[in-house]
């Protein structure tokens, strides 16, 4: 099973990764609502792979020794990668994100 976790780590580690570092800059720059839209549809391409797999089959994921179904655990470990390279992104590319 850590394989299987590993797997979808690892896939959201470079979804992540390539979004904010390849897509991002190029489409969404520094405005806020176009990082946000964008990263809904890169959350939910994550989520839509691992749901190809996993969809249906009572699955169990272990994140912290919570037991999660693909569903939370490819969206929970998706915010913990995501968290921090958003705030490197916001930072290097003064985002303003003031409403």
């Amino acid at each position: 099973m850590a394989s299987l976790e590993a797997l979808i780590i690892t896939l959201n580690l470079v979804i992540v990764l390539a979004s904010y570092f390849l897509l991002y800059p190029k489409v969404a720059g520094n405005n806020f609502n176009r990082i946000a839209f964008f990263d809904i549809l890169s959350s939910g391409f994550a989520l839509g792979l691992v749901a190809i797999k996993f969809w249906g089959s009572g699955q169990v994921f272990s994140f912290l020794g919570i037991e999660l179904n693909w569903f939370w655990f490819t969206l929970v470990t998706y915010g913990v990668i995501e968290i921090p390279v958003a705030f490197h992104y916001f930072k290097k590319h003064q985002v303003d994100t003031s409403f």
